[in-house]
């Protein structure tokens, strides 16, 4: 049974960790791919504080999920 506090830690800083962590492979590379296109599109298109904002924003909503996951 995997710890809820320690997959919404995992999945906030690396989104798709956390939900790797409690068991659910494919979610967590979807995450982690969606985290990819995220850092993409802030760095090489947008280059604005909008990225940032919508970035933490998936990072707090998949340390949730993670951490429902887990429970």
């Amino acid at each position: 049974m995997a710890n809820g506090i320690l997959a919404a830690i995992l999945s906030f800083f690396i989104p798709g960790l956390g939900q790797a962590y409690a068991g659910d492979i494919k979610k967590g590379i979807i995450f982690f791919i969606v985290l990819i296109v995220l850092i993409l599109l802030g760095t090489v298109i947008f280059r604005s504080w909008i990225i940032s904002i919508i970035n933490i924003a998936f990072s707090l909503y998949a340390a949730y999920d993670a951490y429902q996951m887990a429970q």
